[in-house]
Formats: structure tokens, C-alpha cells, sequence
């Protein structure tokens, strides 16, 4: 039976909230008032779950974060011997926050409908991906569902871990060059005009250095509005563009061909697709099935359409070492792991070797990246002021020598 969200005055007038379940809204209004309650509203929670109208505009129940703390919640609960239905209805007890309380409540009431977990997930399409969904799947019908949570749990956890170190190792260098922006602009839009004046009556010619400066000064604050426009114009155009399909996957294959940051972009593509698919093969997804939830985890255009071909070779009969290793985005390295896991039988712990080798890489990259691009950022910074002092000490020295 669905759930419902109700509203309901008590007997002295008091507000009442909270779930019941039913068969449809009738029945919870008359469930409502045989214990005593007046019903104000019912509002099925599978409505707002569906992801269309408001719920688009609304932040998700469960961040990546805290998905992976509430599977490793229903994993242990699982895995102690509790049947489903009852570690959901304690996970809905638990829960803090009412939307995710409301979520969950709904969850078990469609399990105790009946229907089994994985197809509850899919009523909420934006809290559940259809990787976590798959795994789920093939958790129920092995028989192992908290085994299969635990390495869910695992493999969120491990992928939120990868994305906070990159993030770190890319805000240091982005927090110095945006103050590094404010301080120049500052400085020629302000400061060297306000020296320059004292010079403004002189006769003599100004120093190259200071006349360059105030030439830049001065297009910055005629035109420099104008180009603020358009660079914001630029990236709303290329916000739609990358909408199409096909610019996204042509934008997707020039990023990838970057000397650095295609790299990084390629390793850390290449290691969520080896770990998915280590997790599903492992759960006893069939391999297709895997291949496909897999390329659609890759947030590059042109690395999924290359897993999606290398799915159409596996269809056909070829091996998932030929397909990936005839794919040249794909790091090699994945192509020789898959081979050795075909070899050995041993296919999903070999793609799982090559995850952690090719996060494990995408971490030293990214950290060297940073180490790097830090002090170069504080001495580029330091010699674009020192450049914006000297046009204006140079004057000031002129004049002295001019005194003299």
C-alpha cells in the first residue's frame, strides 16, 4: 500500500502530522477519523518523488554522502538477520530530516505492498541511479542483499573520497587566482589612475612601462564591462551548446585531449567505469546489463559513447579486453586488467585492481598538479603588482631625477 503524508486536527483543536498507509486517500481519511482525528489534507509521498513539476527545483533527499551513510545503515541492519520491511521502518524512525523520513516511509510500504526493493527504489529515480538500483537487483535475487549494500556503501564512499580530494587539490589554486583577479583589477582601475593624475600636467613623456599601464587602465574601465558581458555571454552560450548531443560529445573529446587536464579527466572517467563495473559483475549483474549501467556512470560524452561501442563488440561475441583495449581513450591500463581478470576468471577483482590503480594516479596527478600551480600562481601574482608598482614608482623617480 502507498503511504501518505496527513494533516489532521486532534480533539482540542491541536494540529496533528504524520504517514499512514493506504489503499488510496479515502482510506487514510477514514483511518484518520476512527481515532479520533479531523483530516485537513492527505498528499500521497510518491508524488513528489516521481521527479517532475516542483520536485525538479528541490534539492535531492540524500546527498552522495549521506546515501552512503544510509546504505551502510540498511546494510548492517540486513545483514544482522532483520528482515527488510523492519530496517526500514527503524532507518524511518531514525531519520532527521521529515523528507528523508517521508522517502523512506514510502519505501516500505511499497515492500510491504508486495514489490520488491529495487523496483521501490525506482519510484525515486533522483535518489537512486539506475547503478544502485541494478545492484540491488542483483542483491535480491542472489539472496545476499546486506553483502551487496556493503560494497554499494563501499563504492559511494570510495567515490565521494576521490571527488573531495580532487576538490581540494583544486581549491587552493582557484581561491588564489580569483583573488589574484580582484587585486589587479583594483589596482589598474583605481590606483594607477589616481597616481597617474599627480602626472597628468607634466610635459615630459611618461615612462613606457607607466604608459602601457595606463593604456590597459584605461581600456579596463571603458571596455571592461563590455567584456564581462561577454565572457558571461560566452558561458551561457556554451552552457546551451553543450545541451546538443553532439557538441557535448566533439567538447567532451577536446577536453580529453588536453595535455594535463585531459589526463586527469580520462583516469578519473576510466576508474569510476572500472569500479561500477567491478561492483555489478561482483553483485552477478550480467555483464551487458553492466557494460550499459556502467557507461552511463561516464560523465564524458565521448568516453561513454566509446564504452557503448565497446558494448555493441561485447554483444557480438568479442572479448571485453579487445572492445575496451580498441577504444584509444580508455586508459591501457584497463584493457590489460580486463584481459588478465578474462585469463584468470577473475574479472571483477581485476577491474577493481585496475579502479584503485587508476584512482590511486588520479590522486598523485592532482595533488603534483597543485603543489605545482601554487607558488607559480603566488609568483605570477607577485610580478604582474610588481610590474603595476613600477609603472608607478618610475614616474616618481623621473621627477626626482628632473628635480636634481
Amino acid at each position: 500500500m502507498p503511504a501518505y503524508r496527513f494533516e489532521a486536527l486532534d480533539a482540542q483543536g491541536k494540529a496533528r502530522t504524520g504517514l499512514l498507509e493506504g489503499d488510496n486517500p479515502k482510506t487514510v481519511r477514514t483511518q484518520l477519523r476512527a481515532q479520533g482525528l479531523v483530516p485537513i489534507g492527505v498528499e500521497p509521498i510518491a508524488a513528489a518523488l516521481e521527479g517532475g513539476g516542483k520536485a525538479r527545483f528541490t534539492r535531492r533527499v540524500f546527498s552522495t554522502t549521506t546515501l552512503a551513510v544510509w546504505t551502510r545503515q540498511l546494510a548492517g541492519l540486513v545483514a544482522a538477520g532483520l528482515p527488510l520491511e523492519r530496517s526500514l521502518t527503524a532507518l524511518s524512525d531514525e531519520a532527521e530530516d521529515p523528507r528523508q523520513r517521508d522517502l523512506v516511509a514510502h519505501l516500505r510500504a511499497e515492500v510491504n505492498a508486495g514489490t520488491s526493493f529495487a523496483r521501490a527504489l525506482a519510484s525515486a529515480p533522483r535518489e537512486f541511479d539506475d547503478v544502485y538500483r541494478a545492484v540491488v537487483a542483483a542483491g535480491e535475487q542472489s539472496g545476499a542483499l546486506g553483502t551487496v549494500l556493503e560494497r554499494l556503501a563501499d563504492d559511494l564512499e570510495e567515490r565521494q573520497a576521490l571527488k573531495a580530494k580532487l576538490l581540494g587539490a583544486a581549491l587552493y589554486p582557484a581561491i588564489v587566482s580569483v583573488i589574484a583577479l580582484v587585486i589587479v583589477i583594483f589596482l589598474v582601475t583605481y590606483v594607477v589612475p589616481q597616481v597617474a593624475g599627480v602626472f597628468a600636467n607634466s610635459k615630459r613623456a611618461l615612462p613606457a612601462l607607466t604608459t602601457a599601464m595606463l593604456a590597459i587602465s584605461a581600456f579596463v574601465r571603458s571596455w571592461g564591462w563590455v567584456v564581462a558581458l561577454g565572457v558571461a555571454a560566452g558561458g551561457v552560450s556554451l552552457a546551451f551548446s553543450l545541451r546538443n548531443e553532439a557538441f557535448r560529445q566533439r567538447f567532451d573529446a577536446m577536453w580529453l585531449s588536453l595535455p594535463v587536464v585531459g589526463r586527469l579527466a580520462r583516469g578519473y572517467n576510466a576508474a569510476r567505469f572500472a569500479g561500477t563495473l567491478a561492483m555489478l559483475a561482483n553483485a552477478g549483474v550480467p555483464i551487458l546489463k553492466a557494460l550499459q549501467a556502467a557507461a552511463e556512470t561516464l560523465g564524458n560524452r565521448a568516453l561513454r559513447a566509446d564504452a557503448m561501442d565497446a558494448l555493441v563488440q561485447v554483444r557480438e561475441g568479442a572479448p571485453l579486453a579487445s572492445a575496451l583495449a580498441g577504444r584509444k581513450r580508455f586508459p591501457g591500463l584497463l584493457a590489460m586488467f580486463a584481459r588478465l581478470g578474462e585469463q584468470t576468471g577473475e574479472l571483477p577483482k581485476m577491474l577493481a585492481r585496475a579502479a584503485a590503480q587508476l584512482s590511486g594516479e588520479v590522486q598523485r596527478r592532482a595533488m603534483a598538479l597543485a603543489t605545482l600551480l601554487e607558488p607559480l600562481l603566488i609568483v605570477a601574482m607577485g610580478g604582474v603588482v610588481m610590474l603595476i608598482v613600477l609603472a608607478v614608482l618610475l614616474p616618481i623617480i623621473q621627477l626626482n631625477t628632473w628635480v636634481r
